[in-house]
């Protein structure tokens, strides 16, 4: 009985730091996208049912914002208008800009494809598509931590910007006035023909609500 019971607690160990490696290799995965690759492709299906892929926008460039609409950081900048109004300045000069719920079934932010119709209406969103992630395999392939967490991809496929929205990392609505948006300053640089200054910063936000990544 003894060996038995020795045998099963030394499986039990071994099953046990199989998953903490995973999970550790899933947290290092998060960190893995760096500015200046080649942004990974990816297909996903949009709250009307279409699918899109990041190579069908290949010449443009692409704005990806990962969204959670029960998120206090989101709700400042759609409360506000503040990221509806840069969707619009950004999708009338040609941006691609696609919002994307990697949120699992049962966890904050996540919502039916017709919900998500009516929320995008009422709040007067302004994205290209948002297309729903709900496996979050998209999101752990890109390293999405927060939401908001902002990509830039331009017209080679190259990532140009990664990280927060703006330099005031709080839910609060009066920070928006005095914020640089690092986001807008990437795409009117780079619309410009000139380099992105700040490629790089650390997004804030509420943490992306993946499910299990077995």
């Amino acid at each position: 009985m003894k060996i038995w019971l020795g045998l099963l607690l030394s499986i039990a160990a071994v099953v046990l730091i199989f998953f903490v490696n995973l999970n550790s290799q899933t947290e290092s995965e998060l960190e893995s996208l760096t500015v200046s690759q080649t942004a990974p492709n990816f297909s996903l299906t949009d709250t009307h049912g279409t699918t899109h892929s990041l190579a069908d926008f290949q010449g443009s460039y692409v704005v990806l914002e990962w969204i959670n609409h029960g998120c206090p950081f989101v709700k400042k900048h759609y409360d506000s208008g503040n990221m509806q109004g840069l969707q619009q300045e950004m999708t009338n000069q040609d941006v691609v800009w696609l919002s994307i719920c990697s949120s699992a079934p049962g966890k904050q932010g996540y919502f039916a494809a017709e919900a998500w119709n009516q929320m995008t209406t009422e709040k007067g969103a302004q994205p290209t598509a948002v297309l729903l992630d709900p496996d979050g395999y998209v999101g752990r392939q890109y390293g999405a931590k927060t939401t908001p967490h902002m990509f830039v991809i331009d017209p080679q496929g190259t990532l140009i910007y990664q990280g927060a929205i703006d330099d005031h990392p709080t839910a609060d609505q009066a920070d928006i006035a005095g914020a640089k948006n690092y986001v807008q300053a990437a795409l009117l640089q780079a619309l410009a023909g000139k380099p992105v200054l700040q490629p790089r910063t650390k997004s804030y936000g509420c943490s992306v609500k993946y499910g299990a990544s077995l």
